[in-house]
């Protein structure tokens, strides 16, 4: 954790009060003192420094001294992800929102098992915490937004057409495309991209976004788990894009 995130309900007359994750984190792995300045910043807000007034297993007491840093932009990439196994949301929440997606949908697929979406990862309080752990670890404060939609078709075919005038245009990853990205080379410009199930698209989902003008693609001969592509293909897209690409 490299920044200490707080509600700006949690902030009364510049101070805050907490006796969670963090309180634990700045005890055990920080090693902070009453005292010592630490670095905050508020959920969608800025970013600053607080002075720790009381750290003790009761919790922690905060005094924001300043918050006048802006957090990074935002990637120029929204996500579109078929809905993986729970542990597997987990990493890739947390990824997405390090490397700067700023809205996330969830949506059904062929081979996506139907009890997933009865997953209590799907609480809106358990996605905020994984997303928190990646502003956390990437010193952001913007909450990306994530839709759950649990029918395919009506996702593509009603909700895309609205979706895509904000973005350059859609590409969608499939193991099974003739071409990798590189050979794409897509024009920069934000864009949607949709990342498919462990299993992948099959050839009626894969014809679907392609009819709203998605360019399927690959990463190449070797194919890789959910939680290791999205990272992989978000950089990517950074790079070819000309953006500074992420760091962690």
């Amino acid at each position: 954790m490299n920044l200490i995130l707080l509600r700006p309900e949690e902030i009364r007359d510049q101070e805050a009060s907490f006796n969670d994750h963090r309180a634990e984190h700045l005890r055990a792995v920080l090693k902070s003192r009453p005292g010592d300045t630490i670095r905050v910043g508020i959920i969608n807000g800025l970013i600053g420094a607080a002075l720790i007034l009381q750290l003790d297993q009761t919790g922690a007491r905060l005094r924001l001294a300043s918050c006048r840093t802006a957090p990074p932009p935002p990637t120029a990439v929204d996500l579109i992800l078929a809905l993986p196994r729970p542990l597997i949301l987990k990493r890739v929440l947390a990824q997405a929102a390090a490397l700067g997606v700023k809205r996330i949908m969830l949506i059904n697929a062929n081979r996506v098992e139907k009890s997933f979406f009865r997953s209590s990862q799907l609480g809106p309080e358990q996605i905020e915490t994984h997303l928190r752990q990646g502003l956390e670890q990437a010193v952001d404060t913007r909450l990306p937004q994530v839709s759950i939609h649990p029918r395919f078709r009506p996702f593509v075919e009603d909700e895309l057409p609205r979706l895509l005038p904000d973005y350059q245009g859609g590409l969608v990853a499939h193991p099974e495309a003739p071409q990798t990205i590189g050979e794409i080379n897509p024009a920069p410009g934000r864009r949607l991209l949709a990342v498919g199930p462990e299993g992948g698209w099959v050839d009626f989902e894969i014809e679907r976004f392609q009819t709203q003008g998605f360019i399927p693609f690959s990463l190449g001969p070797r194919i890789l788990r959910v939680d290791t592509a999205v990272p992989v293909l978000l950089a990517q897209l950074e790079l070819l894009a000309g953006l500074t690409p992420p760091s962690g």
